[in-house]
C-alpha cells in the first residue's frame, strides 16, 4: 500500500507546484487532485465541509493538464485519482434531467483529465437523497448514470469509484455491494472512505464485504462520541480501529494508495501533511 494525500488536506493557498513540493517533502507517494468549475464557487463543499481548492477545472485544455503531469513527473509523485465536490451541486439523481446531464458531463471531464494526468480512478458521489430526491428514485437514476458512463471510462482505462459519503444513500455495505453488482461493469468499483463509515458501521466489515470491488481508499478519523460532522478528526485521534481496518485491507490484497482526506490545520498547515504521512506510514507497516 502507498502513502497518499488529497490536495484538500494541504494549505489551500499553494500553487500546483508548491502542492507537489510539500506533499513530496512530507513523504507522500501519491496525490489526489480535485476538480472544480472555472470560477471558485464558495458554496461547493466536500462531505467534510471543505471549500474546493482550485487546481483542476472542468474546462482545462490538454496542454494545461500536461503541465501538471510534468510537475507530477518532476517530483516523482503520481496523481493516483481525481475527486470533486461538484456532484453535490449536480447530483446524478436530480429531478431535473438537465442537472443530471451536467453531473454526467462532470464525470466525463474528470475521466478525460485523469487519463491525461496518468491516474486510474475518479471519485463519484453517486447521488444525494433528500425530501425532493427520493431514495428509490436515486437508486435507479444513479445506476442508470453509471451504466451510461462505464463504457467511456473503460475506453480511457479509468475506474469510476462510487464513494460512500453522508448523502443518506448506500449506508449499508450489503447495499453498496448490490449496487455495484447490479451495474456489473469491471470499471465501476467503490471508492471506500473508512472515516465516513464510523457513524453507521465498522470499516473492516465494509472492506471484507466489498472485497475486490474496492478501487481506492480514503482515510480520516471520526470521534463517534461527537456523532456529527464536527466529529471528523486527524488520523489516530478518533474512534477508528486502525489495526482491524489494515488487517481487512491486507486480507483482500489491497495494494493501492491509502489517501488522507482531512481538514488542514488552522495554523502551520504544512505540519498536517508531515504528521499525516508519518501516520499512514505506520498504518501500512502494521
Amino acid at each position: 500500500m502507498k502513502i497518499g494525500v488529497n490536495s484538500w488536506s494541504l494549505p489551500n493557498d499553494l500553487t500546483v507546484e508548491e502542492t507537489f513540493q510539500l506533499a513530496k517533502e512530507a513523504g507522500f507517494e501519491t496525490i489526489e487532485f480535485n476538480m472544480a468549475e472555472e470560477v471558485k464557487v464558495e458554496s461547493i463543499v466536500s462531505d467534510l465541509g471543505l471549500e474546493d481548492t482550485v487546481h483542476l477545472t472542468l474546462n482545462m485544455r490538454e496542454d494545461e493538464l500536461l503541465k501538471i503531469k510534468r510537475l507530477s513527473e518532476k517530483y516523482d509523485l503520481p496523481i493516483s485519482s481525481i475527486a470533486t465536490a461538484l456532484h453535490w451541486k449536480y447530483p446524478l439523481n436530480d429531478p431535473d434531467p438537465t442537472v443530471r446531464e451536467q453531473g454526467k458531463e462532470v464525470a466525463r471531464r474528470m475521466i478525460d483529465a485523469c487519463y491525461i494526468l496518468g491516474g486510474d480512478t475518479v471519485l463519484i458521489v453517486p447521488g444525494v437523497v433528500n425530501e425532493e430526491r427520493p431514495y428509490d428514485t436515486c437508486y435507479e437514476l444513479a445506476k442508470e448514470a453509471f451504466i451510461e458512463l462505464a463504457p467511456y471510462a473503460e475506453e480511457k482505462g479509468i475506474y469510476l469509484g462510487v464513494e460512500n459519503v453522508w448523502n443518506k444513500f448506500l449506508y449499508s455495505p450489503l447495499e453498496m455491494r448490490q449496487f455495484i453488482d447490479e451495474i456489473n461493469h469491471p470499471y465501476v468499483k467503490v471508492y471506500f472512505d473508512a472515516g465516513n463509515v464510523l457513524q453507521f458501521g465498522f470499516p473492516d466489515q465494509w472492506v471484507r464485504i466489498l472485497g475486490e470491488r474496492i478501487a481506492k481508499v480514503h482515510v480520516k478519523d471520526f470521534n463517534t462520541a461527537v456523532g456529527n460532522i464536527n466529529g471528523f478528526t486527524t488520523l489516530l485521534a478518533g474512534s477508528l480501529n486502525w489495526p482491524r481496518l489494515m488487517e481487512s485491507l491486507k486480507e483482500i490484497s489491497y495494494t493501492g494508495p491509502i489517501t488522507a482526506e482531512l481538514s488542514p490545520y488552522a495554523y502551520e498547515g504544512d505540519q498536517l501533511a508531515r504528521d499525516t504521512a508519518k501516520a499512514i506510514e505506520r498504518l501500512v507497516n502494521m
